[in-house]
């Protein structure tokens, strides 16, 4: 398997998941870790594995390949988002480092995967860098954007630079805020996803102003999220294709922006996948391979 992952809403031809079944396993399983990791409730395993389902059924309209991790016991309910433990590139994965101390076996799970299935690893990062893939975003092939928050630090951008330096142009490194935490799950991705070539969801009030800025010197279109729909992850926006988005269920105004705006938008229930845990289908997806081909 070769990675094509310079682009976040070229078609999407080949996806990594992990279902409930294989993350979480059983509802005593859930019921002893989901206050530790900070959901916002205890999940209805059966339930879970319902909406998941359909999730994937979905998924299965329009991506040819989806992989599925196996059951690890270095790992727990939050491996389900899977996006978090890897970026990638055209040359190999990169591995992360998780900012989120109980996450941190993630990555290993991922690299063991990828020795099984053929895809390559361009490295990891190493301790003490810490580095999530919902802060590292492909603006275009030559350039990526990674938040610098709780989850990633200087170091662990400073590691990803130096992986990609031979083929990238310029990495920007865009601070986030404090927001509600360190306990927080607050990724760029929380703020921008894009969504079509040259087109961005974002939440203004979030981004940093000069960040802002560049998306608009470089000739970015920003799509506004309303201000009460962000509080239920209506940033949070899966390209499967330029102009065909996935999104949780529950933001009728931001649907609207996005249909207006000639941007076809496909729903899923997420209850139990994606309000309890604050991970929309950007976190429950890793693309291997975007390409127009």
């Amino acid at each position: 398997m070769t990675a094509h992952g310079h682009s976040e809403v070229l078609p999407a031809r080949s996806i990594l998941l992990k279902r409930p079944r294989e993350a979480w396993r059983n509802q005593v399983n859930v019921r002893g870790e989901w206050r530790d990791l900070g959901y916002a409730g205890e999940p209805d395993f059966a339930r879970a594995v319902d909406e998941y389902d359909r999730f994937v059924d979905i998924l299965r309209t329009s991506i040819p390949e989806i992989h599925f991790l196996p059951v690890d016991p270095r790992t727990g309910l939050d491996s389900i988002y899977v996006r978090d433990a890897a970026a990638v590139t055209d040359r190999g994965l990169v591995l992360c480092r998780m900012g989120k101390e109980l996450r941190r076996g993630e990555p290993e799970a991922v690299r063991d995967f990828a020795a099984k299935v053929g895809l390559p690893v361009l490295g990891a990062v190493r301790e003490p860098g810490t580095l999530e893939g919902g802060d590292v975003i492909w603006l275009d092939r030559k350039t990526l954007a990674v938040g610098h928050g709780y989850r990633t630090n200087a170091e662990g951008i400073r590691q990803l630079r130096e992986l990609v330096a031979g083929f990238v142009r310029e990495v920007v490194e865009v601070p986030l805020p404090h927001w509600e935490g360190p306990g927080d799950v607050l990724h760029l991705m929380s703020m921008l996803s894009p969504v079509d070539e040259g087109r961005l969801l974002v939440y203004s009030r979030l981004l940093p102003v000069p960040f802002r800025k560049l998306l608009l010197e470089r000739g970015y279109e920003l799509l506004e999220v309303p201000e009460e729909e962000y509080p239920t992850m209506a940033c949070n926006v899966l390209a499967v294709a330029p102009g065909t988005c996935l999104a949780l269920e529950g933001n009728p105004r931001t649907r609207g922006i996005l249909e207006r705006a000639g941007i076809e938008v496909r729903t899923y229930e997420g209850r139990e996948i994606s309000n309890k845990g604050a991970g929309g289908p950007t976190c429950l997806t890793r693309p291997l391979v975007r390409s127009a081909l």
